[in-house]
C-alpha cells in the first residue's frame, strides 16, 4: 500500500511482466502532476499497460472518483487487475478492447491519459477530445518522434489550449564493482493540454 499523497510509487512496488510495459516512476510522477487531478473526477487511462498510471490516478481521485483503464492486450488487463488488488483499489474499472471503439461507450472524463496505443495515438486523441469535459486535461506520453509530430498537429487542429510539451530524460544509479554509474533510460515526451 502507498501511504503518501504524492505520486511516484517505486517501480519495484508493482507486479511486472516482461511482456507488458510500465510507465517509469519519475515519468509517471510528471504525468500525474500534469493532469491536475482532484477527488471525485472521472479519468481514462488509455493503453493502461501494467496499470501504474491507473493506480496513481485512483489514489489522487480518491474513492469518490473513478478510473476507466483500457487496453487491447489481455496480459496488460490481467496485470492491471493484479496491481489494483495489490494496492487495494476498488475505484478502477478495467476494460479489455480497442480504445478507438471503447472510448465512444464511456461517460465524459475530467482527465485522460494516453499511453501505449499501438500506433493509433492521433485517432485516440481526436476521440478523447470529444469525450473530455470542457476544461478537462489530456496527458499523452510519447516515445516516437513521428507520433510526437502527428499529435502536435492534431492538438493544434482541435484547438487545445495551454499546450505544454516536456521531454523527460531519467538516469538511474547502479552499483558496480568499482563504484556507482548512471544508466540512462529512454526519453519520454509528455504533451499536456486543456480542452477549450
Amino acid at each position: 500500500m502507498w501511504n503518501y499523497k504524492t505520486p511516484g510509487i517505486p517501480d519495484e512496488e508493482f507486479e511486472r511482466t516482461d511482456k507488458v510495459p510500465i510507465t517509469k516512476e519519475e515519468v509517471r510522477a510528471v504525468q500525474i502532476s500534469k493532469a491536475r487531478l482532484n477527488p471525485g473526477q472521472i479519468v481514462y487511462d488509455i493503453g493502461c499497460g501494467s496499470g501504474s498510471i491507473s493506480v496513481e490516478a485512483a489514489l489522487q481521485v480518491e474513492s469518490t472518483g473513478k478510473i476507466l483503464a483500457i487496453d487491447y492486450d489481455q496480459n496488460a488487463v490481467d496485470l492491471t487487475k493484479k496491481n489494483l488488488q495489490k494496492f487495494e483499489l476498488s475505484n478502477v474499472s478495467v476494460i479489455f478492447g480497442n480504445a478507438k471503439e471503447k472510448i465512444l461507450e464511456l461517460e465524459e472524463a475530467d482527465a485522460i491519459f494516453v499511453g501505449g496505443t499501438g500506433g493509433d495515438t492521433k485517432e485516440i486523441v481526436e476521440l478523447s477530445e470529444k469525450k473530455l469535459k470542457s476544461k478537462g486535461r489530456i496527458v499523452i506520453g510519447i516515445i516516437l518522434i513521428e507520433t510526437l509530430y502527428s499529435v502536435i498537429q492534431v492538438m493544434d487542429k482541435l484547438q487545445f489550449k495551454d499546450v505544454d510539451i516536456t521531454q523527460v530524460t531519467v538516469s538511474k544509479s547502479r552499483k558496480t564493482t568499482t563504484g556507482t554509474m548512471m544508466l540512462a533510460r529512454n526519453p519520454v515526451t509528455i504533451i499536456s493540454a486543456t480542452k477549450a
